[in-house]
Order: structure tokens, then sequence, then C-alpha cells
């Protein structure tokens, strides 16, 4: 589903970053419903900052299954997201484009990550060459979209994503595509040095 997408006026072009929210932007909480938890990841809006002055468009992708589970309404969710855009703001961060996913498993959904329900829904406003674009999360899931998808993927260290470096590693080794990084500052910093055929820390 659709949170915030471009003004009306055409596609936009240009190397996207697909960011995961909660444990990429903001510190995981758990299926967060209160936005006063929203608590930014340290480093990530400046990095967000610079990446967009690079010019990259920034493209939320988030699986929100709290709303499928039952722990949270579509309110509580708004609430939470009007939040994370208003301390982004703060920082002179805007977010391109935001789509999330309110299914739980299991509901047979496409925009579940890895499905690829969120990014065909951001196609219809964003045009983006998948050498330069990339998905950037803390989830194998996360990896996954990227590369079924042909674009780069990164897997940072901050919320699930130190327990999941094993499982990627196993899943794609040697893909020069495939980064992790300690967070998303380290992550974007690579992006925008142009690591993707690097070797750095690639998954090895």
């Amino acid at each position: 589903m659709i949170w915030k997408s471009p003004p009306r006026g055409g596609q936009r072009t240009g190397p996207v970053l697909f960011l995961d929210r909660d444990g990429v932007i903001i510190v995981d909480k758990d299926y967060l419903s209160d936005p006063a938890g929203v608590e930014l990841v340290p480093g990530a809006a400046a990095a967000m900052a610079r990446a967009a002055a690079a010019g990259c468009l920034l493209v939320g992708l988030s699986n929100q299954s709290g709303v499928g589970r039952g722990y949270f309404g579509q309110a509580e969710l708004a609430a939470v997201m009007t939040r994370v855009e208003s301390e982004l703001a703060a920082h002179g961060v805007v977010l391109d484009g935001l789509y999330y996913c309110p299914h739980a498993p299991g509901q047979g959904c496409r925009c579940r990550k890895p499905g690829p329900g969120l990014l065909e829904e951001a196609s219809a406003s964003f045009t983006w060459d998948v050498t330069r674009s990339w998905v950037i999360g803390d989830k194998a899931s996360d990896v996954e979209l990227g590369r079924r998808h042909g674009l780069g993927a990164v897997l940072v260290e901050t919320g699930h994503g130190a327990e999941q470096v094993e499982r990627v590693r196993a899943a794609w080794p040697g893909d020069p595509r495939v980064l992790v990084a300690a967070d998303l500052a380290e992550a974007i910093d690579r992006v925008l040095a142009g690591d993707g055929d690097g070797d750095g820390r690639r998954v090895p």
C-alpha cells in the first residue's frame, strides 16, 4: 500500500535507494505503534541527506505485519509514519516515496517482502536503473527482493541484521552486489563510493 507517493507530474527517474524502515532508518522496537517511540538510528538521517544531495531518490519499503496480526490499526501506523517523516524533516531529509505491506505472513499477498508488490507499486511513480539502485535492509528478505529484481542489496547489521549475516553469506556467496554494512550510514557511503563491484565487506 502507498503511504506517500510523489506529486503528480510524471515519472521520477534516477538511482533509487529502497530503504527498509525498522532497524534501518529507525530503531526497531518490535511492532511500534506509539509515535513517541520513534528514534532515528544514529547517523541515518545525515547519510540519507548525503544520498539525496548526490542525486539519489529515497523510497521506503516496509513490511508492517503488525496491522495484519491485529497488534495495531491503520491510525496507529499513520501516526508512526508521520512521526518518522517529521524526525527526518528536522534533519532536512524528505522521503520521495513510502510503500508498506500491512499483511501478516501467510495471508498470500504479493506485497510482503521479498514479494514484488511494493516495487511494482513504486514503478508507477519511479523509473530506476537497476545497475545504480539498491535495496538496503536488515533482513535476508530485503536482500532477496533486491537481487530478484536486479538491484544491488546491502544488509545492515542494525536491527535484525547482525543475526542475518550468515544466512545472507550462505544464500549469495561471492555476489559483488550484495554488501554487508554496519549501519545505514556505512551502507550509503559505500554505495556512493561505488563499492558494488569492490571487495571491502562484501559477502565472501
